[in-house]
């Protein structure tokens, strides 16, 4: 039975509180899952193996989020200036690593410049749910899929001078390999638009609402208190090449495979972004893109 998700943040908090031990999904074994998830000429993708490289993570995150992208940091995480977040705990963590990056001083080292949080649907349960259910309404649609293995994706960060189409293939075969492993059945998580005023936004969000919404047993929708409406501009009125070219790339990648998202956005201050969720059973990704990034297939 799926366990009802109230507020997830308090029930880890209470659990830290209370002197509970959770070791780090990620420094735990993965069985006959190969850490490294694919490789793309100098880059890299692969699992978090060790402490390290989760606070590794959580730099590349306060950089882009906090430094970049001008989210709101508490005390803990603005004095170690790392993105500390308690569900880190019980998540997994992909990096994206380029062994041909070099330092101040033109010698080679190996640097992070992406990541990808992971949360896995046995894990979120055993540890007070998902973090997407603090903005979304899901449990009736994990109710509606008992069994279908949900994994969230969240925490989705690549540094400006890599955000390129190599850099997020990379991740999406790094995905592959993980769903496959684990026998995922769907994904869902919360995805961004900058800023917190959804008017700025009228037009995708309203494209992503008349053509993109999940419907019957894949619907979803934002909590009613946090509920904003997507629905600012008619269908008739989209412009459909000026609604794609507004889509942030993850959204849009989201799209193209095959996605889905839920009715209402939700506005989160502290990271000043306008979120939608997003909803992807793995049976309506398209079969071309389920093939290209196949963990058989290998990029030189």
């Amino acid at each position: 039975m799926i366990a009802k998700i109230t507020s997830p943040t308090q029930v880890l908090r209470s659990a830290f509180q209370a002197g509970m031990k959770i070791m780090p999904r990620a420094v735990r074994d993965h069985g006959t899952l190969d850490p490294c998830l694919g490789r793309m000429g100098s880059l890299e993708a692969r699992l978090a193996i060790t402490k390290k490289d989760i606070r590794r993570a959580q730099k590349l995150r306060y950089r882009v989020f906090f430094e970049e992208g001008g989210a709101i940091a508490d005390a803990r995480s603005t004095l170690a200036r790392r993105d500390i977040c308690p569900f880190d705990r019980i998540c997994d963590h992909m990096l994206v690593i380029d062994h041909e990056a070099r330092n101040k001083f033109g010698r080679k080292k190996p640097k992070v410049v992406g990541t990808y949080r992971l949360l896995r649907q046995d894990m979120a349960e055993k540890h007070g749910g998902f973090y997407s259910a603090q903005e979304f309404d899901i449990a009736p649609l994990l109710a509606r899929h008992a069994g279908a293995r949900f994994l969230e994706l969240g925490r989705s960060c690549v540094l400006p001078e890599y955000r390129s189409k190599r850099t997020i293939e990379l991740l999406w075969r790094g995905i592959a390999a993980y769903m496959q492993h684990y026998r995922i059945g769907a994904m869902i998580g919360c995805a961004s638009f900058e800023g917190t005023n959804p008017l700025a936004h009228a037009l995708p969000l309203s494209f992503l609402h008349h053509h993109a919404m999940s419907e019957g047993d894949w619907a979803a929708k934002a909590l009613p208190e946090r509920f904003v409406s997507m629905d600012m501009i008619s269908k008739d009125a989209i412009e459909l090449r000026r609604a794609l070219d507004a889509l942030p790339t993850l959204i849009r990648g989201y799209l193209r495979v095959g996605a889905k998202f839920g009715a209402g956005a939700v506005i989160d201050r502290q990271f000043g972004t306008v979120d939608v969720l997003v909803v992807l059973p793995v049976s309506a990704i398209d079969a071309k893109y389920l093939e290209h990034f196949s963990p058989t297939q290998r990029a030189a």
